[in-house]
């Protein structure tokens, strides 16, 4: 299995989700006020901050619904998944227990 944070990617899935994805993905409790990151809104994660730089068609309703989002950092202004929220091409941290994902909306 490879290692996604190295390789630029973190997935983040809700509590509720199968078994199988707990191997490769973040399992957080998810607080979603209205709705997923949009394209000039800001992420923060473990003391970190990320511009967002594209936004794929379903992740809105994949956080809203599941507590999924495929966050990449490879600089892209044009998501290659429909579930993709890219940042800079940057090191992601390494996501620990008490981390928050904090999406900060821009006016």
């Amino acid at each position: 299995m490879p290692d996604f944070a190295e390789q630029g990617v973190l997935v983040f899935f809700g509590e509720n989700a199968p078994a199988e994805l707990h191997e490769f993905s973040i399992i957080h409790t998810p607080d979603v006020q209205t709705r997923a990151p949009q394209v000039g809104d800001t992420i923060t994660l473990a003391d970190n901050t990320y511009n967002v730089l594209a936004v794929g068609s379903v992740a809105s309703d994949n956080l809203l619904n599941l507590g999924h989002l495929d966050l990449k950092a490879n600089g892209l202004t044009e998501p290659e998944m429909p579930g993709d929220v890219n940042v800079e091409a940057v090191s992601l941290p390494v996501v620990k227990i008490g981390d928050r994902l904090i999406v900060i909306s821009q006016p």
